[in-house]
C-alpha cells in the first residue's frame, strides 16, 4: 500500500492548505455542513489555531486514512468519548456514527460494551446521552415530514 491508498490526504509533498482542504471536507461530510459552519462562525482570535489543528490533524491527518472505514473510527470515537466523559462531544458523534452508517442498534453494542471497558456508570451516561441524540433526531425528522407533507 503506497501514497493515496496508505496516507489519506497527508501525502509526500502536501501541502498544509491540501491537509486541511481535504481534512475539511471529511470534517462536513461527518459532521454536516451546519455544525462546521457554525463552529467556524465561532471561532476568534483565541480558537482559531485550535480548529485549524484539528482540521488538518485530525480531519486531514487521521479521518481521510483509508485503513478503517468511517464506521469503525466512529466506534472508536464513540468509545473514546465514553472512556474519557465527554459527552457534548459524544453526542456530536453519535449523530456522525449515524451519518457514517452505523445503526442504532450497532451503536447501543457498542455502548454495551464500553460498560464492560469504561464503566458501568459511563455506560450509563452514553445510553442517556445516546437516548436524548436518538430523541432529537427523531423530532427533526418529524418535523421535516410535517413541513414535507404543507408544501
Amino acid at each position: 500500500m503506497t501514497g493515496l491508498e496508505r496516507h489519506g490526504a497527508v501525502q509526500p509533498g502536501a501541502t498544509s492548505q491540501e491537509i486541511y482542504d481535504g481534512g475539511m471536507k471529511v470534517r462536513r461530510e461527518v459532521l454536516g455542513a451546519e455544525h462546521v459552519d457554525r463552529a467556524n462562525a465561532n471561532k476568534d482570535s483565541f480558537t482559531e489555531d485550535f480548529q485549524d489543528m484539528i482540521t488538518r490533524i485530525a480531519w486531514g491527518g487521521i479521518w481521510t486514512r483509508p485503513g478503517i472505514s468511517r464506521q469503525m473510527r466512529s466506534a472508536v470515537t464513540i468509545t473514546a468519548m465514553v472512556a474519557h466523559g465527554h459527552w457534548e462531544e459524544l453526542a456530536m458523534h453519535i449523530r456522525a456514527a449515524v451519518t457514517n452508517g452505523l445503526s442504532r442498534d450497532e451503536i447501543k453494542e457498542i455502548l454495551l460494551q464500553t460498560a464492560i471497558y469504561c464503566g458501568v456508570p459511563s455506560a450509563n451516561t452514553a445510553f442517556k446521552t445516546a437516548q436524548q441524540v436518538f430523541r432529537s433526531m427523531d423530532e427533526t425528522a418529524r418535523g421535516d415530514t410535517e413541513t414535507d407533507k404543507t408544501s
